[in-house]
């Protein structure tokens, strides 16, 4: 997941994150805008948090329980 410190939608986006991967034994990194380079900065400041599933954005503001644990499956 790709957040900003201080986001509510960042936070409510890992507790699902997190739900999902203790559920599916899937491993997740957490990194945080203020940390990534200036072309992510760029494409995804309006957007966080963003979820990636195998290095592909896959949800963007708001992460679905249900499409991730499809992504995962």
């Amino acid at each position: 997941m790709l957040g900003k410190h201080g986001c509510h939608l960042c936070e409510e986006a890992l507790e699902v994150i997190r739900r999902v991967s203790a559920d599916t034994g899937a491993g997740y990194t957490v990194r945080y805008l203020e940390d990534a380079s200036r072309q992510e900065r760029d494409e995804y400041w309006e957007r966080i948090p963003v979820t990636f599933v195998d290095g592909a954005p896959h949800d963007f503001w708001r992460v679905s329980e249900r499409r991730l644990r499809a992504a995962l499956d």
